[in-house]
């Protein structure tokens, strides 16, 4: 179970599989940040360079489980890894268990004291062929609205005012969402257009192993869907959402953005499953697909749903437990289907959380072929939701209007880590 391999004939399927989508666009409206056609090499390429800024960096921190994949492989044991180079690191805050010196001078790898000289490694152009931004753990404030303000805008400000400084741009990915506050988000997506810069982000909820695997085909008749979330609303919240908005953006039609978002907690949002505006059923389905230290969801004193509606009429309904869940799933009904579809995120803590090497695999193609291998616009909008539900929570839970998140994207198929997660080799994609 600890070795990255693949042994079957259906994993040497699905091999040959994911190297040919290698995220391939349909057709459609098609994101400005358009995907790669061919991602994935036919054959070992020299690995690309790149400059990671980051807030803090701790064992098992979001710095630790990217950056150290690139240092030390996959599983971060000195095996196979990324083809990426680390040229340089920017540290926003160093803590009392702090790794990145002792990996910077291990590894000589220059740690710098700012994101232009990260950028530049110390000199007056720019040599990376990539950047990762991550704006994730570390002694920040919080707004009234209990979102924990990570200086991701600040981080791209900085990276993009190097970009213009030095007349050159490369691919930029930013761990978790925008923002987090709405503003900022928007201004970001808006910047990266505006410099016609490769640009992704977002969770590795949506590229990590589920359990059970399911079929969701791009432009399924999806009828309806209840996601489970736990843990802060804003800190998983985003999870939530993105491993909720992965599988429903494949229904028909979509994505054209979501018209009204509204967070109800207590009476209220129980009485949309007795009314019948959420389906017991798939609520049902969802909560016992996740572990849970209770046999009744309505146990939990902090619980808060996630209410909103898409442009295209779709409902959709995230639960947050964060006192009765310990994971996050989701469970769809399919037109036509009496069985429901429920499967949950396959959390694996080791070796090194290798969801974390999906998700850098996505960076990866992306830093190789200068496109971004799913849209941002996915984390822009479910993002979006994200900030307009805990205003509406700070807001004795009013319903929100939300004409700023008619975002329109193109899904792609991009495959997610098989099952078992700890036997998938990232390289094989």
């Amino acid at each position: 179970m600890n070795k990255f391999e693949l042994t079957t004939a259906t994993d040497m399927t699905r091999r040959n599989w994911l190297a040919s989508v290698a995220a391939t666009a349909v057709a459609g409206t098609i994101s400005p940040f358009a995907t790669a056609k061919s991602a994935t090499p036919a054959k070992p390429v020299a690995p690309k360079s790149v400059a990671v800024v980051f807030t803090a960096y701790e064992k098992g921190l979001h710095a630790d489980v990217l950056i150290g994949k690139i240092l030390e492989g996959w599983k971060q044991d000195g095996g196979p890894g990324p083809a990426l180079k680390l040229a340089s690191m920017y540290a926003d805050q160093f803590t009392d268990r702090d790794m990145a010196r002792a990996m910077s001078k291990k590894y000589d790898v220059p740690l710098f004291d700012s994101i232009e000289k990260a950028l530049t490694v110390g000199g007056d152009h720019i040599p990376v062929d990539g950047v990762i931004s991550i704006g994730e753990h570390g002694e920040y404030p919080w707004n009234e609205l209990e979102q924990h303000l990570y200086p991701r805008r600040r981080f791209f400000k900085e990276i993009t005012d190097t970009f213009q400084k030095y007349g050159h741009v490369v691919p930029v990915f930013n761990d978790k969402n925008l923002g987090p506050e709405w503003t900022d988000a928007k201004w970001m997506y808006d910047r990266a257009l505006e410099l016609k810069i490769p640009f992704m982000a977002g969770s590795s909820m949506t590229v990590g192993a589920r359990t059970p695997e399911i079929s969701v085909p791009l432009g399924a008749d999806i009828e309806m869907a209840v996601g489970i979330g736990y843990s802060g609303l804003d800190i998983y919240g985003i999870h939530a959402l993105e491993f909720f908005q992965c599988h429903i953006e494949r229904r028909r039609g979509a994505e054209s953005g979501v018209r009204w978002v509204q967070c109800l907690q207590g009476e209220a949002m129980w009485k949309t499953l007795d009314d019948g505006v959420v389906s017991q059923s798939l609520f049902d389905a969802a909560f016992a697909s996740v572990p849970h230290q209770k046999d009744d969801a309505r146990d939990d004193n902090n619980a808060a749903l996630f209410l909103f509606e898409y442009n295209d009429g779709f409902l959709g309904a995230v639960f947050m437990l964060p006192q009765v869940a310990a994971g996050t799933s989701i469970a769809i009904k399919l037109k036509g289907q009496q069985e429901l579809l429920a499967t949950r995120f396959d959390e694996q803590p080791e070796p090194r959380y290798p969801h974390f090497a999906w998700l850098l695999k996505g960076i990866e193609r992306m830093i190789h072929t200068g496109r971004p291998s799913y849209p941002v616009e996915r984390t822009l909008l479910t993002g979006g939701i994200l900030d307009r539900a805990l205003t509406s929570r700070f807001r004795k839970h009013i319903k929100l209007m939300t004409p700023e998140l008619a975002i329109r994207y193109q899904p792609v198929d991009y495959p997610h880590a098989p099952q078992p997660s700890l036997n998938a080799d990232p390289n094989s994609v």
